[in-house]
């Protein structure tokens, strides 16, 4: 089983347009959650324009009250570390965005950010709160991630979905294949997100191993177009084969 975790911001921004709770973020989590969803994610960035540090709050309260896990991502900016280290949720993935970035698009360079990351890592672990590190796939220096102290790397996948379906495509997963493969050699859990969808999620998780895939963007998509009861029933299905 992959465990489906739910990336919460694209509700935050709707709701930040209007300077309301409306819609209610708390209460799209929970209905996620009561229709299979396995976890939340939860990416505040430096501006709070989508998911707001107070938010990590609310839905770290739900997960913990329904026993499952929240994530959250983002820059470990002094004041994110604050809200992680205050919250203390179950999983911390750092993702190396500048404050002016539309979207995340690229992984850590392990070598040239090893001096940053590692009393970040440390500092997380002492908390008991388990870390991943946004990785690009064709990273070759994936053990790094676990001298580091890393416990996890989440694979930055849009390469993988930009190119699904073509012959690029194929080779770029075999590229993803083998980037599962350093990682968990090396001791480290393998997580997944960016731009996976319905149409391309079945054919990633052929890769052994994966342990959790956070879906965003897309699904708040498929929920317009289809329903959040039919998308979350397929995602659950597509994680859960048999």
């Amino acid at each position: 089983m992959t465990a489906l975790s739910i990336n919460i911001n694209k509700i935050a921004l709707l709701r930040n347009s209007r300077g309301r709770n409306y819609p209610d973020v708390q209460a799209f989590a929970a209905r996620c959650l009561d229709l299979g969803a396995h976890g939340i994610t939860l990416h505040p960035r430096q501006d709070q324009r989508h998911a707001r540090y107070s938010d990590v709050e609310t839905l770290g309260a739900l997960c913990q009250a329904r026993g499952v896990e929240l994530n959250v991502e983002g820059y470990p900016a002094p004041d994110f570390l604050e809200v992680v280290k205050r919250n203390k949720p179950a999983q911390c993935t750092l993702v190396p965005d500048a404050p002016d970035q539309l979207t995340s698009d690229h992984g850590w360079d392990l070598r040239k950010d090893a001096d940053f990351l590692r009393p970040v890592l440390a500092e997380l672990k002492a908390l008991g709160i388990r870390s991943s590190l946004f990785i690009d796939y064709d990273n070759q220096d994936m053990h790094l991630a676990k001298e580091l102290g890393a416990d996890r790397v989440e694979l930055y996948t849009e390469p993988y979905a930009e190119h699904f379906g073509t012959a690029k495509g194929d080779e770029i997963f075999q590229g993803f294949v083998a980037a599962a493969k350093r990682a968990q050699d090396a001791g480290l859990g393998v997580n997944a997100g960016h731009d996976l969808n319905l149409d391309n999620l079945a054919k990633f998780l052929t890769i052994p191993g994966i342990l959790e895939v956070s879906i965003g963007h897309a699904v708040i998509v498929e929920c317009l177009e289809q329903g959040i009861a039919e998308v979350l029933t397929k995602y659950a299905k597509i994680c859960q084969p048999g």
